[in-house]
């Protein structure tokens, strides 16, 4: 258990974080699940979808949550996917 001043606000910064990063990661995994998802059962993937993807990618690095290289391949990946499905 933190003693110091400094350490117990250290403490809820890192709580606070961890809660934001969370929420981010959850929402981020959500949006590529659904994706790749419909992906494998080769069903039409609306653009809607891809665009909330993309935007939680790009927020999740934005926040520091994952790197920016991680996201933009994940995009790649993802828009790789979808047009092999479009063939």
């Amino acid at each position: 258990m933190a003693i110091t001043k400094s350490a117990k606000k250290a403490l809820r910064v890192s709580n606070r974080k961890a809660t934001i990063n969370g929420r981010l990661q959850k929402t981020l995994k959500e949006k590529v699940k659904a994706i790749r998802t419909a992906v494998a059962k080769k069903e039409k993937v609306v653009v809607a979808d891809l665009s909330a993807a993309y935007k939680a990618l790009d927020k999740a690095a934005k926040r520091g949550t994952i790197k920016k290289g991680n996201a933009d391949r994940k995009k790649s990946r993802l828009a790789k996917a979808i047009a092999s499905i479009a063939k």
